[in-house]
């Protein structure tokens, strides 16, 4: 469940998708069009990404959609690795637009501000209102009116060693973002079990989309809207004071390369594992534990724990509740730390040609059946009525706990483009060795101030 870009700009879709709207004459202003049950003889598609969606979410849709209109549902499945380009070219197209379509929740920004998206504030209240997750409903939000909704969420929790806490002389969980810092430096400078290379808590010196948690933490921000453009802000006071918190952690508490990125971190808690994604000849190299902390999304426990095979001999994970814990990043006011969430927004296509029909399968969608569907499957649900459908269990708990102060990157037009140049990894990547952090920010609030706008 990984979101990953497209290498296409945020000026290659803005323009794409704004030529094709001002040449149909075709806005996105509030819809007149209700919900409709007429679907005798006509079909919607809807496009989801990746595999998330479980098989037997996919059966009730069909299922319902033909109970409740007659009409035919197709879902069709895009990749990850391909979505916005496919989106780019599909959703001007009104003989070939999905009527309905998943899309990451940072990539929703991109789409809203260019008017590939039916308004459907008329329908927020009926579909959750207040109740569903607000940073989601934020980034397909424009000038106050709903374009996207959240679909769900997997946010980011810390997975540790309980073992090597405990030989370190830790034997509780910190709650505050000050006391984690000093226990993952305190399990690093002691490394109890003399382990080549090892962090207290492995951060990957690109890795922004962990690392930006220390920012929120501490009120600061990548950017603000100020005078009705977006703004870089890495060099205000509050994001320099989580900048310097963070700059801590990668010098004292990890040991990860300065290019490594927000990948597969579960294998260095594992006691042994491969490089998942690496050349067909390094494939196997075990890499044995090299942690004692890691930060990742919920849905990482299934690839944490001693290793075994099933009866196919696919490679499996057991989770051993003495040697592996959970818990939620603290802040620095004693609750949750604000982390980034991961996980989809859902919109209506306003080149649909059965606008009536795709209002009635979100209600479906946001119905309470559904989303209790995606808890049981592990998928945070929209709608935070139905989280305890996640189960009570510590994955299930430390998710719900985490999601309760997530927070996303900013909602600017141009954010496709600051995620395809790759800048914050270029930024992220020199805090560690900085010695001006204050200079380093300015060069990049540079950088980012034409990127946010679509410039």
């Amino acid at each position: 469940m990984k979101r990953r870009l497209a290498s296409v700009t945020a000026v290659a879709l803005a323009s794409a998708l704004a030529l094709a709207a001002c040449s149909s004459g075709t806005g996105t202003t509030a819809s007149s069009v209700a919900a409709s049950t007429d679907g005798k003889g006509k079909t919607i598609t809807l496009w989801l990404a990746g595999g998330d969606t479980p098989d037997a979410l996919r059966t009730y849709l069909k299922t319902e959609f033909h109970k409740e209109t007659k009409g035919t549902l197709v879902i069709q499945q895009q990749d990850w690795s391909d979505i916005v380009t496919k989106l780019t070219t599909a959703l001007p197209d009104k003989n070939n637009t999905p009527d309905v379509t998943e899309m990451g929740n940072t990539q929703s920004p991109t789409f809203t501000n260019v008017g590939a998206f039916l308004d459907i504030s008329d329908m927020y209240k009926e579909l959750g209102g207040s109740n569903l997750l607000q940073s989601f409903v934020a980034a397909g939000k424009v000038d106050g009116k709903n374009y996207t909704l959240p679909y769900y969420f997997g946010s980011r929790y810390v997975f540790y060693r309980k073992d090597v806490w405990a030989k370190a002389g830790i034997t509780s969980v910190p709650t505050t973002l000050d006391q984690f810092n000093t226990d993952v430096a305190m399990i690093a400078s002691k490394n109890p079990d003399n382990i080549q290379d090892f962090s207290g808590f492995y951060l990957g010196g690109q890795d922004w989309r962990d690392g930006i948690s220390w920012i929120f933490a501490n009120g600061g921000d990548i950017a603000k809207q100020e005078g009705g453009k977006w703004v870089a802000t890495l060099d205000s006071a509050a994001t320099q004071k989580g900048l310097k918190q963070l700059q801590a952690i990668y010098q004292n508490a990890s040991d990860a390369p300065n290019d490594a990125k927000d990948s597969n971190q579960y294998i260095y808690i594992n006691d042994d594992d491969s490089i998942a994604g690496a050349t067909a000849s390094d494939a196997a190299t075990p890499v044995s534990l090299a942690a004692a902390t890691i930060m990742a999304p919920g849905w990482a426990h299934w690839s944490i724990g001693t290793k075994g095979t099933d009866a196919k001999g696919a490679v499996t994970r057991t989770w051993d509740d003495a040697t592996y814990g959970v818990f939620p990043l603290p802040g620095n006011d004693g609750k949750p730390a604000p982390v980034f969430a991961g996980g989809s927004n859902i919109g209506i296509s306003a080149k649909s040609k059965n606008p009536g029909l795709a209002k009635t399968l979100l209600k479906i969608m946001f119905g309470k059946t559904y989303q209790e569907m995606l808890g049981k499957n592990g998928l945070g649900p929209a709608n935070s009525k139905y989280v305890s459908s996640l189960g009570s269990d510590e994955f299930a708990t430390a998710l719900t706990d985490s999601a309760s102060n997530s927070k996303l990157t900013p909602a600017a037009p141009g954010w496709a483009s600051v995620e395809s140049s790759s800048t914050l990894e270029e930024f992220f990547s020199k805090i560690k060795d900085s010695t001006d952090l204050e200079a380093l920010a300015k060069e990049y609030d540079a950088k980012l101030n034409p990127l946010l706008n679509g410039k």
